[in-house]
């Protein structure tokens, strides 16, 4: 028989293959490339389709026992894993972009990171780390922009409050996460809009009550007793987020530590007349030689923050610039300012920013905006653990109002503002590395 009487005879079986059999064929040629295709590339550059569903792929691999390479600086943070059909399903599922590349090109990449002539570094995740978020049990009249992240990128977490604290559950977590807080006792300084408002009024009895239940005459000592407990959490190993007001108000409380500095109508006395001389700046993580707000009826707690009228910006012009670090030699803040983007729009909250000149000088700036001298990313160690200070309240609304909508991140799923809160989640999960500085 001929040759081209043989070909004619096969492609006219072809021609009659049923499309489910096409199916199979080319289920059959997709198996053999993924065989012989051993990695998943997860880039994390302009390409990435979701950014931040990429961050909760990674966690999900790591809750199924797998290893995850966060390769810094390469192509904006990317992630590498070895090739498993239910990543690939799982990736194809919740939309994240991924390149199915061979051990060849996997090895390729990993020996031109490892070239001293470029600043990017390999980070092995080892372990999924254990997430708690301190919100009250009431409803509040705003959203949280870690909660809501952490719900889109389908990252787990456990809701804990004073109560939880107290009863001391903390060890159980590597990673909390504190976001639009009180710790001194004046309810979030509300008082003068929204003192008659029923979400208000709740919100302090709810407080009111606690502090009882606990054996304390204020709030103000059971916000204390709490963020002490937060102090030795990170004290012996674990990893603090912080956003908005719960990062100043969590220092001022503890330079209060035996102070009063709480009006009238937050605690039934008057605030000592002294108090500003008597705080204690060694108490605090990040911020020393700040002037508290003394006025119950001003919406701020000192003059860490920078105000709106200081700051001179409107939305068009509000940017702050995160610094990029060298990953072989600093793998931390390395692996905390991961991006697509260096540059990154501004955002309120009730705290928005930070002087520069009231910044510890251990504390490690890693974003901010140079013309404000304004920091807007912090870092610091204490002790065996690790603190992350983020100002604003929504990386993705400039200036959140209460009872306003959430904002929904199916809209922004390549936020460069919402990364930096995922980098913090993962941040746990590294291997530990000896710094070289």
């Amino acid at each position: 028989m001929k040759m081209s009487t043989r070909i004619g005879n096969f492609m006219a079986g072809v021609n009659v293959l049923s499309p489910m059999r096409w199916t199979l064929i080319l289920i059959v040629i997709l198996s053999a490339q993924l065989v012989r295709a051993n990695s998943i590339l997860i880039p994390m550059d302009q390409s990435q389709s979701n950014h931040l569903k990429a961050y909760g792929i990674a966690y999900w691999i790591l809750r199924n026992d797998i290893e995850v390479d966060w390769l810094l600086n390469y192509r904006g943070g990317s992630f590498l894993v070895k090739q498993h059909p239910a990543i690939h399903n799982e990736l194809v599922v919740r939309g994240v972009s991924f390149e199915v590349i061979s051990d060849a090109q996997a090895n390729q990449i990993l020996t031109e990171i490892a070239s001293p002539a470029v600043n990017y570094d390999v980070m092995r995740l080892e372990k999924y780390p254990r997430i708690a978020v301190y919100s009250p049990k009431s409803n509040q009249p705003w959203d949280d922009a870690v909660t809501l992240v952490l719900t889109y990128a389908e990252i787990p977490y456990d809701v804990v409050f004073d109560d939880e604290i107290m009863s001391g559950v903390l060890p159980k977590y590597d990673w909390l996460h504190l976001h639009h807080e009180d710790f001194t006792g004046q309810y979030g300084k509300f008082y003068s809009q929204f003192s008659n408002m029923p979400w208000y009024v709740e919100q302090v009895k709810e407080a009111e009550d606690l502090a009882r239940k606990h054996g304390f005459h204020k709030v103000s000592q059971l916000k204390l007793a709490v963020a002490k407990r937060i102090k030795e959490f990170v004290t012996g190993g674990g990893f603090l987020f912080a956003m908005c007001s719960a990062t100043d108000t969590y220092d001022i409380a503890l330079a209060a530590e035996g102070v009063d500095i709480c009006e009238r109508m937050f605690d039934g006395d008057p605030a000592d007349p002294q108090a500003q001389e008597k705080l204690n700046y060694d108490n605090t993580l990040a911020f020393t030689d700040f002037r508290l707000k003394r006025d119950p009826y001003e919406y701020e707690f000192s003059d860490i923050d920078n105000h709106p009228n200081e700051r001179g910006l409107r939305q068009d012009n509000d940017y702050f610039t995160i610094f990029e670090f060298s990953a072989k030699w600093d793998p931390i803040p390395t692996m905390l300012t991961q991006n697509h983007a260096r540059v990154i729009a501004g955002f309120f909250g009730q705290t928005t920013g930070f002087k520069k000149h009231l910044i510890k000088p251990d504390a490690v700036i890693m974003g901010e905006n140079k013309e404000i001298k304004e920091a807007k990313y912090l870092h610091g160690v204490l002790g065996k653990g690790f603190w992350t200070f983020y100002g604003g309240h929504d990386p993705e609304d400039y200036q959140h109002q209460v009872n306003e909508e959430p904002t929904d991140l199916n809209q922004h799923p390549n936020s460069p503002g919402y990364r930096l809160i995922l980098n913090n989640v993962l941040f746990p999960a590294a291997k530990k590395k000896k710094q070289k500085t």
